[in-house]
């Protein structure tokens, strides 16, 4: 390797994680790399797409020896979707189900682990865990603004052990946008329906030793509900990312680099948990409530991130990162609903929405129908601050033995996160459908509490390639202390008093082992089995989340059609529940076990381009298809749930769901549809026929978009969201019907220098 090329591969590795084998991202190449090769000679290009991200392209996706699927850089941009939801429903083993229409907090399950809150699932930015408390309080009503985004890699099985702590379905690290290699203007700008708009603008720039981007992003929308009661409607996010980067190059070998990058994020929205009733929803479901016309979601979301990147030689990298993450949030929503002048007159709104036939009274409040002078409605100040930070590093060697080579990986994570809880009550009457504030609460006097945690991880990861055959082997160490401090609702100032303390210790070890034949040029077997873990809450003698999880597949890859079948397995010895109220429960964030479970199914994917390469146009075709069954396998009782028996299924998973894409593409334009298909889905646990106050049904979803090339760098873009104006369902909870979605139509200008 010359001066030069140790020069860029020093400028552009030390932006993220490092790959076992350095990627290469030629997607038509179908052999086996040879792993010295792609340590000596790099394109530029192929460096700066793979050396920052986990997978880097489709093509190391392809040839993991565990599942995982890259959305790339283009397909992001073809397809222009600001909604996560949106982006991963063509990924097999994706579960998910939407609750505002735009994507602001998914519900996201790989692979049958619990959707609320994308809970049970590993959220990374980069590498580093994005989730505000991932150990202490999962629950993640905070999502990474997708609209910025450079690429997202979902990895799933045997595929993600390295990225703990959450290692049951697999995990999702959205890739941020890259300092470019020169200097790089971009700016994207659109509007459409119910005053939808999105401004993203982007400048950076490299130069020999040092580099720096500076990107922000404005969102904002009217929405779609009809809401006649407030004066603010919709939503507006900021985003501003800035990234600076230092670096050396010595032709002796040893190389460093150094990124800064600092965010700073902000949401000021008008969702509420109150949705409709099933007549309601019927009539209009677009409408909301008079009840909900305080309810206001705020949050203010700060991080930080210093990495440091050392190569030693050729075959010798360390990769050092320091992050530092901030969250805060008062989600004030309507809670209670009090019709009479007896204590046991005020009811959750969960039971009102849930049975309006005997709950007439409440409902002519929610709906404000009738005045009410004193304390009707009791809305509740979810006031809660978030914190995270920690040192990970992570240290790469390969070693070549004749045709075999070697790939030797070792990690180690100290991480600390919290949870502080502030809660209170506010209560309002009705007047003339109005509301207006009868009697302010106390700070604190509803939920009084810290929760925090402390871990240390390691891991280390073996990948030995030799002429067809792929092994991987590796082990995962995880060792979490919580710690809850409840003050308890009479002690606002926290002097103390009557606080209760609980604590929990847990460690695990968490073995995984893949494989990747190839049984032809164009044909693979691969399959794996690992152990999944997730973390207990700070309740005394709680167990961690504890399963065997086997997969097994084939892929098929030619030069126009690549297909790939997966069949998974996961054996649960003791499955968590959580009483959450974005599920139905009292919203404690308090663990259950659920104790004994399985969950099986499929995963297919097919993707085709049947022009002849001599073409100006592509005609790429992509289908995916899921296949989940879930199943419980105690008798036991929750808040959240109620009473649950042996062969009920998790509730919010889908059965069946499919997407189908097409496009034609040409250097100068292009047209895209998308379309998705989700079969029944049941909202409680069950089993059998689904009954119909329990079951979101079925229903098809198609989007559009096209793009023209104008000028040289300038393009104009039209999409189409819900193109045929479904009306459908897509929760029942947190109390009440929601609705997808309506068909919505966008208009855009794309420009770079």
């Amino acid at each position: 390797m010359n001066s030069r090329q140790r020069s860029i591969l020093v400028l552009s590795a030390h932006l993220a994680l490092l790959n076992p084998l350095w990627g290469q991202s030629q997607e038509s190449r179908t052999s086996t790399p040879n792993p010295s090769d792609s340590l000596r000679t790099q394109r530029l290009e192929e460096v700066v797409v793979s050396a920052r991200q986990i997978l880097g392209s489709k093509f190391q996706a392809r040839n993991r020896t565990g599942s995982a699927y890259y959305i790339s850089p283009g397909e992001l941009q073809r397809l222009g979707y600001t909604d996560i939801n949106r982006m991963l429903r063509a990924v097999p083993g994706v579960n998910m189900y939407e609750e505002d229409g735009f994507g602001l907090r998914p519900n996201i399950s790989l692979r049958g682990t619990k959707a609320e809150r994308s809970e049970r699932i590993n959220i990374m930015e980069d590498g580093i865990l994005a989730t505000p408390a991932p150990y202490s309080s999962p629950a993640a009503y905070y999502f990474p603004n997708t609209a910025r985004m450079h690429a997202v890699e979902v990895l799933k099985g045997s595929s993600q052990v390295q990225y703990g702590p959450f290692t049951t379905g697999g995990a999702i690290n959205m890739v941020s946008t890259p300092i470019p290699e020169r200097l790089a203007l971009k700016a994207n700008v659109s509007y459409g329906s119910f005053a939808t708009s999105k401004g993203h603008l982007m400048i950076g720039n490299s130069h020999k030793h040092w580099g720096y981007l500076v990107e922000y992003l404005r969102h904002s929308s009217d929405g779609f509900k009809d809401n006649p009661w407030a004066t603010d409607k919709g939503f507006v996010r900021n985003d501003l990312i800035a990234k600076l980067r230092a670096s050396t190059a010595n032709d002796g070998g040893l190389s460093h680099a150094l990124e800064l990058k600092v965010g700073y994020a902000d949401e000021d929205s008008d969702e509420s948990y109150l949705g409709l009733t099933e007549a309601d929803f019927a009539q209009n479901p677009y409408q909301r409530y008079a009840a909900a016309q305080v309810d206001r979601m705020q949050s203010k979301h700060y991080q930080t991130s210093l990495s440091y990147w050392l190569q030693f030689s050729a075959k010798t990298k360390l990769l050092t990162q320091l992050y530092y993450n901030y969250y805060h949030r008062n989600w004030y929503k309507l809670n209670d609903v009090k019709a009479g002048i007896g204590k046991y007159e005020k009811k959750g709104l969960s039971e009102v929405l849930s049975y309006p036939e005997t709950n007439e009274r409440y409902m002519r409040l929610v709906r404000g129908e009738v005045d009410y002078e004193g304390e009707a409605l009791w809305v509740r100040a979810n006031n809660r601050s978030y914190y995270s930070r920690g040192l990970q590093s992570r240290l790469e060697h390969g070693i070549r033995w004749g045709a075999a080579y070697l790939t030797l990986e070792a990690g180690l994570r100290y991480h600390e996160d919290a949870e502080d809880r502030y809660q209170w009550d506010d209560s309002y009457g009705l007047r003339d459908g109005r509301m207006y504030l009868y009697l302010a609460g106390v700070h604190g006097s509803q939920a009084n509490q810290i929760t925090s945690a402390r871990a240390w991880s390691a891991y280390t990861l073996g990948k030995f390639t030799w002429d067809k055959l792929t092994l991987t082997t590796g082990l995962r160490y995880e060792a979490v202390r919580l710690h809850k401090n409840n003050f308890g609702q009479n002690d606002t100032r926290r002097a103390g008093h009557q606080r209760l303390e609980t604590h929990n210790y847990v460690q695990a070890l968490i073995p995984s082992l893949g494989l990747n034949y190839k049984l032809s040029s164009v044909l693979s077997a691969f399959g794996g089995i690992h152990k999944g873990f997730a973390p207990p809450s700070a309740g005394t003698d709680q167990k961690a989340e504890s399963s065997i999880n086997t997969e097994l597949g084939l892929r098929y890859t030619s030069d126009n059609l690549k297909a790939e079948a997966i069949g998974y397995y996961n054996a649960y010895s003791n499955m968590l529940g959580s009483d959450l109220a974005a599920a139905g429960g009292q919203g404690t964030l308090e663990q259950f076990d659920v104790g004994k479970a399985r969950v099986y199914g499929a995963e297919l994917l097919l993707q085709y381009n049947p022009l002849p390469a001599s073409w100006r146009v592509r005609m790429p075709i992509q289908l995916s298809y899921t296949y989940t069954d879930t199943r419980m396998l105690r008798d036991f009782e929750s808040s959240t749930w109620g009473q649950v028996f042996v062969g009920d299924e998790i509730p919010y998973i889908y059965k069946h769901a499919a997407a189908l894409q097409w496009g034609l593409e040409h250097r100068l334009w292009d047209l895209n549809l998308s379309m998705r298909y989700n079969g029944d889905m049941r909202t409680v646990p069950g089993q059998g026929a689904i009954v119909a106050r329990e079951r979101v049904p079925e229903h098809y979803v198609l989007d559009a978009s096209a793009r023209v090339q104008l000028l040289r760098g300038l393009s104009l873009k039209v999409n189409a969201v819900n193109l045929l104006g479904a009306k459908y369902l897509v929760s029942r909870h947190p109390s009440g019907l929601r609705a997808g979605h309506p068909r919505g139509f966008y208009i855009g200008v794309n420009y770079s220098l």
